[in-house]
């Protein structure tokens, strides 16, 4: 029952024009080579960042210039732009999803009839 229920309200989520914002600027994203570039070299700037930490050693002044400038460069992209946006509107949506759910459980857990179905 709540299996079902749970499927149900995940197909209509995706179905959702907020996730499929999502789907589409995510798509759009990857495809856009330049974009995957900027967003590579951030994440090894990361990964080197983290690996420096663990060494107990502090991140270089100039990765992190390097790291702001990608970062720049990557918002500064109108596809990532609009991923950002329909992110937010999408996160929006699943905030309202939780507090329904929320809400549900509390007039669940107050109600002294047990339903079945």
């Amino acid at each position: 029952m709540i299996e079902d229920k749970a499927k149900e309200l995940g197909r209509l989520i995706g179905q959702s024009p907020e996730y499929q914002a999502v789907k589409r600027a995510n798509d759009a994203l990857s495809q856009d080579a330049g974009a995957v570039a900027l967003l590579r070299q951030m994440e090894q700037l990361r990964i080197n960042a983290q690996q420096m930490l663990q060494r107990g050693e502090r991140p270089t002044e100039e990765m992190e210039k390097q790291l702001d400038g990608l970062l720049g460069q990557v918002q500064g992209q109108s596809v990532y732009q609009r991923l950002v946006v329909a992110q937010e509107n999408f996160d929006k949506v699943m905030g309202k999803v939780n507090d329904w759910i929320v809400d549900g459980i509390e007039r669940g857990a107050a109600s002294p009839i047990i339903t079945l179905g």
